[in-house]
């Protein structure tokens, strides 16, 4: 059973052998990162695990992954910005990775918090439990540079993170989605959504992903663009929309446009300068074309 599994310097390029994940020596390991991962190597009878070298090789991305170290590079290679969200086969990820408590003395299986919980009383350590959950959190494998993270555990492994991007406290980002290029990050970034540069997640806004309901389509946020606190959207963004706060715009939404037409918001998808607005006394939503700035991000808060 596997727990985790950490790359240290994964690399994209032509494979170099079949696709599986194979168990490595003591030398063939100390040959690919140097005499310090022979202390790596050993066993922890608190916790029940052993750590083994391992090398995985995965020959095609729009394959589906064979196990769990071929899930676990996928999603190095994803927070390594090596590559995008959506351009891994992630399909049937959950059924490979079983449940782990992240815990400050390492990774263990759940029925194992006990055990360690008379280890650490016994002893000067102290024991921390982070999360109970198949993915961990990004930081404690990758730390991408030129960004900001508050609050560590609101990012899961296998987010992408341009550089420049600010994740505050209330801030989320899932696996196999995130940013481009320089975003403020307030809101949730949900599975297979991209963000792109220049845009504003606010406080509380939500954006609909694929990972739960059935959802297929993939939504993507345009550059500079910004979702006001609280809003929220199911559909995709062209560059230079804004969904004003408070108003949340599915696909099903109806949204009266300025010629009176109205139109489900799927028909605007993807479509730029707009802005969507909830009448403040009839209450329709209503989009409105724009072409001016809404402020755009707040560069102290992004330089590298």
């Amino acid at each position: 059973m596997v727990l985790d599994t950490w790359f240290p310097k994964p690399r994209v390029g032509k494979p170099c052998g079949s696709s599986k994940s194979v168990f490595l020596t003591p030398e063939q390991a100390n040959a690919a990162f140097g005499s310090r991962a022979a202390a790596c190597f050993l066993s922890d009878p608190r916790r029940a695990i052993s750590v083994i070298p391992v090398k995985t090789v995965i020959e095609d991305l729009a394959q589906p992954p064979r196990d769990p170290h071929d899930v676990y590079l996928r999603l190095h290679l994803l927070s390594h910005r090596l590559i995008r969200p959506n351009e891994a086969n992630l399909e049937g990820l959950f059924g490979l990775l079983v449940n782990v408590a992240w815990t400050s003395l390492g990774p263990c299986l759940p029925e194992q918090i006990e055990e360690l919980c008379w280890a650490t009383r016994l002893s000067t350590a102290t024991l921390e439990v982070r999360g109970i959950d198949k993915l961990p959190r990004m930081t404690d494998y990758v730390v991408p540079v030129g960004v900001r993270i508050a609050d560590a555990s609101r990012v899961r492994l296998g987010a992408h993170l341009g550089k420049g991007t600010t994740v505050l406290h209330e801030g989320f980002c899932n696996f196999n989605a995130g940013t481009i290029g320089s975003s403020m990050v307030e809101g949730r970034i949900s599975a297979g959504v991209v963000v792109g540069d220049g845009t504003d997640i606010g406080g509380g806004a939500s954006i609909m992903g694929t990972l739960s309901g059935g959802g297929k389509q993939v939504v993507s946020i345009g550059e500079r663009c910004l979702l006001g606190a609280n809003s929220g959207t199911g559909i995709g963004l062209g560059d230079d929309c804004v969904i004003e706060a408070g108003c949340y715009v599915t696909a099903g939404t109806l949204v009266r446009q300025t010629s009176g037409e109205v139109v489900k918001a799927v028909q605007l998808s993807g479509k730029p300068n707009i802005l969507f607005r909830r009448h403040s006394q009839t209450g329709a939503v209503e989009a409105i074309p724009r072409n001016s700035s809404w402020g755009s991000l707040n560069p102290a808060l992004h330089a590298l």
